[in-house]
């Protein structure tokens, strides 16, 4: 596959925030594509650089030049297999380092490959200049950016092919966080995982707020997808 990389300067803003240090390279076959969303991001105070892929992966003479980033986004065209190989291609290559990508639609049968593939986050291109620097900022602190229908569709499937998981990374919790946070993996609701440990449902929800803290995610269902990547929470 052959590529040319480019980069765009930064727009000055008056504003200081986390993003501005973050490094970002956006891939797409589209010229247009690139130049618009590299300048959203710059408006957004990311150091974007920008790939232009001209070969479906394994068709071109040589691999794609990815320049390393803190945060790959990725716009969707061609077919399905070609989309695995470039993101597996890019997990190999840079491990644990978070996938954005934009498409028109996300169809279940679609995004859920590649969900399980590592992806973090799903952004629309009716819903990409708004969303796309949200995303990043939420995937770069350990989060996932997914549609809620479809992230609460992959989460149900998770739980149905796999039953409760197992706590998620070397995050130290105590004994009772532990049990909350297996609740939690088992989709348990604050009253539920109360009457099973025998607990108030104030004492749940706080404990609840310190699992999801030391993992660094908001939500239930990130700490659930956060399991399913990671093969489990840590004791």
């Amino acid at each position: 596959m052959g590529a040319t990389a480019r980069k765009k300067p930064r727009k000055k803003t008056g504003r200081r925030t986390e993003s501005r240090a973050a490094v970002v390279c956006l891939l797409s076959s589209h010229p247009m594509v690139l130049e618009e969303y590299l300048g959203v991001l710059a408006e957004s105070g990311f150091r974007a650089s920008a790939v232009r892929l001209e070969h479906a992966p394994g068709k071109g003479s040589t691999d794609p030049v990815i320049p390393p980033a803190q945060m790959y986004v990725v716009d969707l065209h061609g077919p399905a297999r070609a989309t695995e190989l470039l993101i597996s291609g890019l997990r190999s290559a840079h491990p644990g380092v978070p996938i954005i990508l934009m498409a028109e639609t996300f169809p279940e049968d679609a995004a859920f490959p590649l969900l399980r593939l590592g992806v973090r986050g799903l952004v629309r291109y009716g819903d990409a200049r708004k969303q796309l620097p949200i995303a990043l900022s939420a995937v770069r602190g350990g989060g996932y950016w997914v549609p809620r229908p479809l992230l609460s569709s992959f989460v149900t499937s998770i739980l149905e092919r796999s039953g409760s998981g197992q706590p998620v990374r070397a995050v130290p919790l105590s004994p009772r966080e532990q049990q909350v946070a297996e609740g939690l993996l088992e989709n348990l609701a604050n009253k539920e995982i109360a009457a099973k440990l025998g607990l108030t449902e104030r004492t749940v929800k706080f404990h609840v707020s310190n699992v999801l803290a030391k993992h660094g995610v908001r939500r239930r269902a990130d700490l659930i997808l956060l399991s399913f990547h990671s093969g489990g929470v840590s004791r």
